[in-house]
């Protein structure tokens, strides 16, 4: 069931793209964490009550999306379906759509980055995923939908879900990073990294699949992407003398 619940209380209710019995799923805003900071802040945790709707137990996420990443997240209402939700997961019965806005112009128009990763840490970074031949196999295909200026947006679908994966397989895999990537760009160009979780679809067996579409935030409009999943938006690369949109 596909609708958007309003409320009054602050919560994320009014973000729900899908309810039923077992599970939600919500368009996460960017910025929200999923799990709580080590430095402390703000986490779904306190948005949680908010999202119980008549049931007694708070829904608990099933898996992660960066802080900066919105879109589609899956949420279980029970410890149960937390449980197939989670080897669901596993057993990759998950379709997972994403859409980026990469840093740079791209020559083909679609591909598979199949690499391997591995985490990397240092006093002066921190830590980061690096291509590393005995890391853990990854694998994205990716296509691109539109150019404005020097910014392709990408649509990716990862076969895996590693830690980072999208945002180092942009870098490492396509050659330019995400726009506003701060760990595999500059982090100029944009108040985030620009990724969205745009669509999520997990195969329940005899079950109706729980089906989610996140549409294109105000951010990814502001840069003059429209929305793909739009009734009538064009997928199509823009024509070259579009003028690129200003950083300030």
């Amino acid at each position: 069931m596909y609708h958007s619940r309003p409320m009054h209380d602050g919560g994320l209710a009014d973000r729900i793209l899908f309810e039923d019995g077992e599970a939600l799923v919500i368009d996460k805003p960017a910025g929200l964490a999923v799990d709580r900071p080590r430095a402390g802040g703000v986490s779904l945790d306190d948005y949680a009550p908010s999202l119980r709707l008549g049931f007694q137990r708070d829904p608990v996420a099933v898996h992660r999306l960066d802080r900066d990443t919105s879109g589609c997240l899956l949420l279980a209402r029970n410890p149960k379906a937390l449980k197939r939700f989670a080897a669901a997961f596993e057993a990759r019965e998950v379709d997972k759509r994403y859409l980026g806005v990469v840093a740079g112009l791209l020559e083909a128009d679609e591909g598979t980055i199949a690499l391997s990763l591995s985490k990397i840490s240092s006093a002066d970074e921190g830590w980061r995923m690096i291509a590393a031949k005995k890391g853990k196999p990854s694998v994205t295909h990716w296509r691109k939908l539109a150019v404005i200026g020097e910014r392709t947006l990408v649509e990716f679908r990862p076969e895996t879900g590693r830690t980072h994966q999208i945002r180092i397989h942009a870098l490492a895999g396509l050659g330019a990073p995400l726009l506003g990537d701060p760990i595999y760009g500059s982090g100029e160009g944009a108040s985030r990294t620009m990724l969205h979780a745009a669509g999520l679809t997990v195969r329940r067996g005899e079950k109706p699949p729980i089906e989610a579409v996140a549409p294109l935030p105000a951010d990814f409009l502001a840069l003059g992407f429209t929305d793909p999943d739009a009734a009538g938006s064009p997928e199509a690369v823009a024509p070259a003398d579009v003028a690129a949109p200003s950083d300030g």
